[in-house]
């Protein structure tokens, strides 16, 4: 009997399983659209790293996927005199900034971009 009921939920978690595996497969498992054509990214028109003098390293939490990091960079480079580059793999950005950048702007804007703004540190 004890076999018959391990059998059987054996085959209940195998099911489940094929059945997870299916729908993601159908509906796609990304967080934000994987399946779906990305947003367009937001452009910097200068890209002279001498005309950035202040930098900024945030670490941002959040981000799972490429379509994260572009929202969060897209978020960064929306803002006036800033030219940000996200990395997805260390979960951080680095950010150029023309005048003194206020830290609380920076956070905000990738807060309001749908991420957690972990630490924002002021680079040499």
């Amino acid at each position: 009997m004890q076999n018959i009921i391990i059998g059987l939920l054996i085959a209940v978690l195998l099911a489940w399983a094929v059945w997870r595996t299916a729908r993601r497969a159908r509906r796609g498992s990304a967080c934000c659209g994987e399946r779906e054509e990305g947003e367009a990214r937001v452009s910097v028109g200068d890209r002279n790293p001498a005309h950035y003098p202040y930098t900024v390293r945030m670490e941002i939490g959040g981000m799972t996927c490429e379509n994260c990091a572009r929202r969060v960079e897209n978020a960064l480079n929306a803002l006036d005199g800033v030219w940000a580059k996200v990395d997805i793999g260390k979960h951080s950005a680095k950010v150029r900034c023309k005048s003194q950048p206020e830290l609380k702007v920076l956070e905000d804007a990738v807060r309001g971009a749908g991420y957690a703004a972990l630490s924002c540190l002021r680079e040499k």
